[in-house]
């Protein structure tokens, strides 16, 4: 009997081994190359196809100097203001979210950085779990160790999703605004910014109360975010 275990525990080490290998694999050709989907991407595809099977993602990459500075510095505004700086975890964001959560009983803050949200959207499900959170710290390792943090944020900017089977700078600022990524104003990126969190719920309600203001918000912040 503890024979078979042992076998079954090598079994799954050897699995999880090679799963990671190929995870690996994947970062090391995107260094150089483009992904053409993510695994969030095609998960969301899929649900779109369940009520239209004709429905497709609205999606075009755009290499990272046709991308506005004003997207850019709102991201790093809003979404993870010492992406720069870290090794791909922000220790005190982190904390900061659990003591919030912890005050409020329930979960209202994240903490994520950039890269902790990139590698939970090119490999991971939506489902959370708290495995899923182990991989998500694994590969954000892998993605830290094998590409500078200007690729990290040039994928990042690329396959975020921005609305119902919206997904990057470029569909999100021709959804929106009808205009491409490269000719966002500071007010047009700080609001596309102020969506990430919630993009689907933004996309149906653009006038959502609260919405307005974490625009200014953010816009004031645009100011002091470095971009790599």
């Amino acid at each position: 009997m503890l024979r078979l275990v042992f076998r079954i525990g090598a079994v799954l080490l050897a699995a999880l081994f090679l799963y990671n290998l190929w995870i690996f694999a994947h970062i090391v050709y995107w260094r150089t190359n483009n992904p053409s989907a993510s695994a969030f991407m095609t998960e969301r595809l899929a649900a779109l196809q369940e009520d239209d099977p004709n429905a497709e993602l609205r999606h075009k990459w755009v290499p990272y100097q046709r991308i506005s500075g004003n997207l850019k510095r709102a991201l790093i505004a809003a979404e993870d203001a010492k992406f720069v700086d870290h090794e791909g975890f922000d220790w005190d964001g982190i904390e900061a979210a659990f003591d919030k959560n912890l005050k409020q009983g329930r979960i209202v803050a994240g903490g994520s950085t950039i890269s902790q949200q990139l590698a939970k959207n090119l490999f991971l499900s939506s489902r959370k779990t708290p495995w899923r959170k182990l991989e998500e710290a694994a590969i954000t390792v892998m993605l830290e160790a094998v590409m500078d943090k200007r690729r990290i944020f040039e994928i990042y900017l690329n396959v975020i999703e921005w609305g119902n089977g919206v997904f990057g700078a470029e569909a999100a600022a021709r959804h929106y605004y009808r205009s491409s990524a490269a000719t966002l104003s500071a007010g047009q990126a700080a609001k596309l910014a102020a969506m990430v969190p919630n993009p689907r719920f933004y996309d149906e309600h653009r006038n959502a109360p609260g919405l307005g203001r974490k625009t200014r918000i953010i816009q004031r912040r645009m100011a002091y975010a470095d971009t790599p």
